[in-house]
């Protein structure tokens, strides 16, 4: 299955999980539910996912979790905050380079719509991480490592 697939997929069942509880929880309560509403429909979904740092070819385990990762493809990132900012999207942008995935959703349900919650990151490859920190302000975000 192609990513833009999966990413379909992914924000029909985020979307579900916000028009049925709204904003206003904690991050792990929408992560929980939008981890259940994904494996009903069918996706193959590790949660908490570990990320190892591999540092002189030695894999080192820096505290990098994957907050839900769909299909071995798509990284989801979800929060629960006033705004995304440039922090959150460097976090993202890391699970991408060592999951070394091309795509990303920052899924922040702490909005009153959730069209105003969702940021699609795609990894392209080229840049380091510390070029490639993004202008919050766009809705789909490119970066080369």
């Amino acid at each position: 299955m192609i990513e833009n697939t999966i990413t379909q997929r992914i924000l029909k069942c985020a979307f579900k999980v916000h028009t049925k509880l709204g904003p206003g929880l904690l991050e792990s309560a929408y992560q929980e539910c939008l981890f259940y509403e994904l494996i009903k429909e069918g996706l193959n979904v590790v949660k908490e996912k570990p990320m190892p740092l591999i540092y002189d070819e030695v894999k080192l385990d820096t505290g990098y979790r994957i907050d839900l990762f769909v299909n071995g493809k798509v990284v989801i990132e979800v929060k629960a905050v006033e705004g995304i900012t440039d922090v959150h999207l460097a976090q993202i942008l890391t699970y991408l380079k060592l999951s070394d995935s091309k795509v990303g959703l920052l899924l922040n349900f702490n909005v009153k719509s959730m069209k105003h919650g969702v940021k699609r990151v795609i990894n392209t490859k080229g840049k380091t991480l510390r070029d490639s920190v993004p202008n919050s302000n766009n809705s789909v975000v490119k970066i080369k490592q």
